[in-house]
Parts: C-alpha cells; sequence; structure tokens
C-alpha cells in the first residue's frame, strides 16, 4: 500500500451506533436522518420486531427496533435514537441505544465477516471493521427483515 494521501473513493463513511453494549454501523450513504426517540403510532398484528409507524415528512415510515431484532431489547433511554434509512426505494426507521460518530474508515479496512458468524445474524452482517480495539459491525440494511417480514410489514402497512 502507497503512503501517498488516499483519495475519498478508497474510504468508507460508517455512522456508527451502540445496541446492547454492541457497536454496528450503517454506510452514511444509507443514513438519511438521525431524529430523537419518539413513540411510534402502533400498529395492529404487526411482527413484534416492528415498533409501529413514525410521521416522517407527511408519510408513515415502518419503525422497526433493532434491539429486539438482534435478540438484546433494552429500555428506553435519553439518547435512544431512531436512525431513517434508505430501504428499497422506501424509508425505515431503526431503533438504536445510542447513535456514536461518524467514522471514517479506508474501504480495505471492512473485512468480511469470519466463518464462525453464521444463521441468521451472519446475513445482517456486510462487514466488521476492528480499530482501536473495538470491534464494529457493519449492517447490511437490506438484508435487515427477511422477504417474508419485508411481505408481513407490507401488508402491516
Amino acid at each position: 500500500m502507497s503512503t501517498v494521501a488516499s483519495t475519498s473513493g478508497d474510504d468508507v463513511q460508517l455512522v456508527t451506533f451502540k445496541v446492547g453494549g454492541q457497536d454496528f454501523a450503517f454506510n452514511i450513504f444509507q443514513v438519511e436522518r438521525i431524529l430523537r426517540y419518539e413513540a411510534p403510532a402502533p400498529l395492529p398484528k404487526a411482527p413484534e420486531f416492528l415498533e409501529g409507524v413514525l410521521q416522517y415528512e407527511g408519510a408513515a415510515v415502518p419503525l422497526v427496533d433493532l434491539r429486539k431484532r438482534l435478540g438484546t431489547p433494552s429500555p428506553l433511554r435519553e439518547d435512544t435514537r431512531t436512525v431513517i434509512l434508505e430501504f428499497e426505494g422506501g424509508k425505515i426507521g431503526i431503533i438504536v441505544d445510542a447513535v456514536t460518530e461518524v467514522l471514517q474508515v479506508a474501504a480495505q479496512s471492512v473485512t468480511s465477516p469470519p466463518g464462525i458468524v453464521k444463521g441468521l445474524a451472519a446475513e445482517y452482517i456486510a462487514g466488521l471493521v476492528v480499530q482501536n480495539g473495538r470491534t464494529i459491525i457493519v449492517l447490511n440494511t437490506n438484508k435487515l427483515l427477511s422477504s417474508a417480514e419485508k411481505l408481513t410489514l407490507q401488508g402491516a402497512m
């Protein structure tokens, strides 16, 4: 690798956040906005991970609790946030414990998850970044919901 400063094309910007004490990230291109948590309007017969809908820019956006999705439900706190993501041509809100920072990393520092990560969790993971003793799990936003769940979500909406 050359010591010449890399161009911005070789860097990835990640929005990092915490869920259940673990560091996660979304690619900044998928993040539209970060909002303070507000209780959504409940949806009858919605799947458990779907908290309800949030009015955002005149549209109803489904709100997914990533903490429940990842099996680490936790109480709402002052720094609980809703991250609005671009999602398959629409928008989706994701509830996280706290948004920590925007991190710029070299694209090559985002590595594939080890083969040991299997099952449901492996589908969510786009890659890992290990930096200063922290392991940040970069999530693949399009895989946060299975096809069946996406259908359930459309049905509930």
